[in-house]
């Protein structure tokens, strides 16, 4: 049995112009602990800050709003007033600070967001066509008096702006290594990307090419503004969340839509515009759903189209001796493994997992909501899990701007 010190996992590489020493990802996370007007607060500040330490790797943020528009879940993060820049900053100083690098991780809600709290703030609910996810979900906008509708070429306009913006003020504001355009699990962009969730008849829908044109279009304005080298993206080809179709596409399977997106990629990049690296969810998972069996599907297709540094993500440790990891991050030099959930309830996770210790098991009832337990009552190894009526536990997060 190989053991994972020995792998390329703790290895280092160098992921745009930011060098890091292991290969090891905390992948985007979403768990709630900001405050009602989306501020990160004293306890993020903790979370990512025991999480970089003795990390040397990569933390990827939660998914966070570039502003308003792009949808609203209760006590989500954001980055567009000065407030929320400020606060993040902060946390990005303490990551630094223990050797880590760290990503900002900007979505959009699209179909997927809560029609109700969009109209609590006057905002519209919007996604490429009028064709909801689930029934829940268009019971909830009919009841909320706030019914999905097609988003408008000068809305999409708009919205182009407001990832622009964005990704400076990650950037060159609150000092982040990169900008990870969320393209992934059934939101806004991917929603444009997938023809079940995409009737459009503009230059925004029909064609592979057409259905790819957003989150191209993204990327480009985003390489423009903070360069190709801070700019990174996530699709997941195979994903069955929140209405994609993966393999069971009617019309086109992933391979011909995702494929021109990653051929349109690497164009850009033998152009002189590489991205710092590409985010692919692996078939093992589906965004928050459990999926956890062995797969048949063979990813090969993806390096043989893209040929920069890859993030790959979902289910890698289901069971020892993590024969995924260790095949997949040696399969070449440009890889890195992100995990997640075990990331959560293991504040120590790369120590545990560098020296084949045993991880604490994440409890999911407790990952969204507005508390600290389950968030930073978690001990180190060897140390015991706060109680619910712990100091620590029962302190309310506050905000850091």
């Amino acid at each position: 049995m190989v053991s994972l010190a020995e792998t390329n996992l703790f290895k280092p590489i160098k992921v745009g112009s930011t060098d890091l020493s292991t290969r090891v990802v905390f992948a985007p996370t979403t768990r709630y602990r900001n405050t009602e007007d989306f501020v990160a607060t004293d306890a993020m500040l903790q979370y990512y800050s025991d999480r970089a330490e003795n990390n040397g790797g990569l933390i990827i943020t939660e998914a966070t709003f570039g502003s308003p528009q792009m949808g609203l879940y209760e006590h989500g993060p954001m980055i567009y007033t000065d407030r929320q820049v400020k606060a993040w900053k902060q946390i990005v100083d303490a990551v630094h600070s223990k050797g880590t690098a760290m990503s900002v991780q900007i979505w959009n809600l699209g179909r997927a967001a809560d029609p109700k709290l969009l109209k609590k703030h006057g905002l519209p609910f919007v996604a490429p066509s009028a064709l909801y996810f689930s029934e829940e979900s268009k019971q909830a906008a009919i009841e909320a008096g706030n019914e999905l509708r097609p988003i408008t070429i000068d809305e999409i306009e708009s919205m182009k702006e407001d990832y622009v913006k964005a990704a400076k003020r990650a950037i060159f504001e609150a000092g982040f290594d990169f900008v990870e355009i969320h393209a992934a699990h059934g939101y806004l962009l991917d929603q444009f990307i997938q023809e079940v969730s995409n009737d459009r008849t503009d230059k925004y829908g029909g064609s592979i090419e057409n259905r790819s044109r957003f989150v191209l279009e993204v990327i480009d304005l985003l390489i423009e503004a903070v360069g190709a080298d801070k700019v990174a993206v996530r699709l997941s080809p195979y994903a069955h969340f929140q209405g994609s179709a993966g393999v069971e596409s009617p019309e086109v399977h992933p391979i011909s839509q995702f494929g021109y997106i990653f051929s349109q990629l690497e164009k850009r990049a033998k152009q002189g515009n590489r991205l710092a690296y590409l985010s692919i969810v692996e078939p093992r998972m589906s965004g928050g759903h459990e999926n956890e069996l062995p797969h048949d599907f063979n990813t090969s297709w993806i390096f043989e189209i893209y040929k920069g540094t890859i993030i790959r993500s979902g289910g890698y440790l289901i069971k020892k001796p993590y024969n995924f990891v260790v095949n997949d991050v040696n399969a070449d030099d440009k890889t890195l493994i992100g995990f997640s959930r075990y990331f959560i309830s293991n504040p120590d996770f790369v120590y545990r997992l560098k020296n084949d210790l045993e991880f604490t098991p994440y409890n999911r009832s407790l990952f969204y909501i507005f508390s600290n337990y389950g968030y930073n009552s978690w001990g180190k190894y060897g140390e015991p899990n706060l109680d619910a009526d712990s100091v620590v536990a029962t302190k309310v997060p506050q905000p850091l701007a």
